[in-house]
Order: C-alpha cells, then structure tokens, then sequence
C-alpha cells in the first residue's frame, strides 16, 4: 500500500475506489431505457439518438488521453476526484432538461468517466501491486452493478417522480457528489507529480508496439459491443413488444450478469500465464447470447440477456486486467491505459453510431446484427495478440 494513498488505510481506500467505480456507468445507461420517450418529447431523429449514444463513448476516449497529463499535474489520487466531480457536474445538467442540456451532460460526464477509467488501473498498479486482478475485478464488478442500477431504476425513479425524462436522468449526480465527498480526504494525501518514468520515451515505444496496439484493438472492439447494448438494446426489446419498464428491467438484468463476471474473469485470468482462450470464449459467448436476444423467443430472453451480461461483463474485465498485466510498472500502467482507452474508446464510438444508422437505413436489426458480429470478429483477433503472455516495450 503506497504512503501516498495512506498506508494505514488500504480498506478505506479500496472502498472509495469502489464508490467511484459505482458512478462510472449510470451515465451511460440511463439513457437507453428512456431514449423512446426523449424521441417522443423533443422530435429526435434515429440518427440524432445514434450520435446521442455515440458521442458519449467518443469522449471517452478524448478524456482517457488526458491521464498521463492529469497524473503529472495533479497525481493520481486528486485525478480521481477532479474525474467524478466531471461525471457529477454533467448527470446534474441535464436537470435543465432539453436537447442542448442533454447532449452537453452526456459528453462532459463521459469525460469524467473516461479520465477515472485511465487513472484507476494506475492506482491499482501501484497501490495493489500483489493483488491486481482481485482489486480490478472488484471494481470493474461495482461499475456493473452501477450500470444495472442506471438501466434498471431509471424509469421506476421517473414514475415516482411524477417528472418527465430530465429530472430521473439528473438524480444520478446524487450517488456521483457522495463518492466526491468520500474520495476527497485521499486527494489530499497525494504527494506532488508523477515520478519521472512518466517522461521516459515510453509513450513513443507504445505507438511503435504491436502489442500495444492489440491492446488497444481488443479494448476498443470489445467497448464497442458493450455501449451499442447499453445504447440500444432496450429500444431493441421494445421493438420486441417489451414496455419501456419492462425493457429496462432486461437491461439492468444484462448490467447485473456482467458484475459477478467481471470480479472473477481479471482474478483467474491475471493468474493465467495467457489470456488467449479467456479473450475468444467471451467472445463467442457475447455474439451467441446477442443473436438469442435478437431472434429467439421472447420467453427466453431474460435468460439469453444474463448470459449476454456474462460476456459483455467478462470482457470488459479482462480488457482492464489485460492493460495491467501487459504493462511493466505504475507509469507503464498509465501510459497503455490511456492508449487503450483513449484509442480504444474513440474506435468504440463508432459501434453505437454504426448500430443505430444500420437499424435506419435497412429498417429492421438485420444489418446491424451483421455489424455486430464484424466487430466481435475483430475483438477476436485483437485478443489473440493481446492475450500473450509477453509485455509492452520487451521485445
């Protein structure tokens, strides 16, 4: 446990890293099971709600290229805050309510979303070095379980509210401003600057890795599949004949079979020598699972999104674990977080956007199904090279 983050105190720690994990999803998933009522409401267009599910992910990966930037000049530990009061400031501007005040709250809480997603596999780097693949399986299991509370009680907390979409999506800042509060004594105890590896060449070695950039690939290609389902799958099970209520419950289930997944897929596969085999069976078992909820019946589609869940959940998981293991130290910890995520997210982008004008312009799911399965392929490839039990930067 680093002095830094309080050595006396490395339960606590964990604890507030596990609130800030809570609030890095909701963002993303509260949207979906409202996006019928907001097209309602305000006259969007389907490709005006593709660049909504869109944007989002790509400042992801605008943000996630400011985490070594942000760890220079404020270290990791107040990085982590400044990130979740971005996600708190953006869910809370959407109060305003409107399409201007919606897309605006979505890019900047992203932002804060991205900026932390680069930043936590640094601190477990350094502060959990002997238990890696526990601490980010435990985070990585809490955002999940974040995801499903944004998927599952958004519509319920609409209802309750008597209120239209804006108010339930801007009551998600709630949870956001108690994890601030709860992570600020940390930022606090953070001495100053990153240590010097962080001006190393090691940033040009990454751009000049293959492996680096297998990363990169499995990281975004499997991100894709995650937000075209956060985006889209509850309009998918509405045009199913599900109701709006129903069809977020169905979500929350997909959100709430990635936690489990997603604690135990980094702990194993971080004590695998290589990740091949754990890359290309959650694969298959996404695109299979997908296909069920598409075209089976509809009797069996909470089961069929569950397993989805177990996929989605279990690849996300080793694509955070894959960053850590491939990296040498802390500061290459950093620097391939922010390249995998960075990249990876902005390559992510365009799944949700590709998803949505697919379902417009063949006026059923048929193409966008064909694009999801592309996308998956590739996720397969990417984690062949990246599963290898090799680092970056060691020939």
């Amino acid at each position: 446990m680093s002095a830094r983050t309080g050595a006396s105190a490395p339960v606590l720690v964990g604890l507030g890293v596990m609130l800030v994990a809570f609030n890095l999803r909701p963002a993303l998933t509260t949207v979906g099971p409202l996006l019928t009522a907001i097209r309602a409401d305000t006259g969007l267009s389907a490709s005006g709600a593709a660049v909504l599910t869109t944007l989002p992910v790509l400042f992801l990966g605008l943000a996630s290229a400011t985490g070594p930037a942000a760890i220079r000049r404020l270290g990791v530990n107040r990085g982590i805050l400044l990130a979740i009061v971005i996600v708190a400031a953006g869910l809370a501007s959407r109060a305003i309510g409107g399409i201007g005040p919606l897309f605006f709250g979505a890019c900047l809480s992203a932002a804060g979303i991205g900026l932390a997603g680069v930043l936590l596999p640094g601190l477990v780097k350094r502060d959990f070095p002997r238990h890696a693949g526990l601490m980010t399986g435990l985070y990585t299991m809490v955002l999940c379980l974040g995801a499903a509370a944004g998927a599952g009680l958004t519509v319920p907390l609409q209802d309750a509210l008597g209120a239209g979409w804006a108010l339930p999506l801007a009551a998600w800042a709630i949870p956001a401003l108690v994890a601030a509060l709860a992570w600020t004594p940390f930022s606090g105890r953070e001495q100053a600057a990153a240590p010097a590896p962080i001006r190393s060449p090691r940033r040009a070695w990454l751009w000049r890795d293959p492996l680096a950039w297998q990363v990169t690939g499995f990281m975004g290609l499997q991100s894709s599949l995650a937000y075209i389902m956060f985006g889209w799958i509850p309009a998918l099970l509405q045009s199913r004949g599900l109701s709006a209520l129903d069809a977020g419950f169905i979500a929350s289930l997909m959100s709430i079979g990635q936690a489990p997944v997603a604690l135990l897929v980094p702990t194993f596969a971080a004590r695998a020598g290589d990740q091949r085999a754990y890359a290309t069976g959650l694969i298959l078992l996404t695109v299979t699972a997908f296909l069920g909820v598409v075209y089976a019946p509809i009797g069996f589609v909470g089961a069929l999104t569950i397993a989805l869940g177990f996929g989605l959940g279990g690849t996300f998981g080793l694509g955070l674990t894959i960053i850590v293991l491939r990296a040498r130290d802390t500061a290459g910890a950093a620097g391939l977080s922010a390249m995998a995520q960075g990249i990876g997210y902005s390559i992510a982008a365009l799944g949700p956007l590709g998803f949505g004008l697919a379902h417009e312009a063949g006026g059923d799911w048929t193409l966008s199904v064909v694009l999801f399965c592309a996308i998956a392929l590739a996720g397969v490839l990417c984690g062949l090279g990246a599963g290898r039990n090799r680092q970056v930067g060691a020939g």
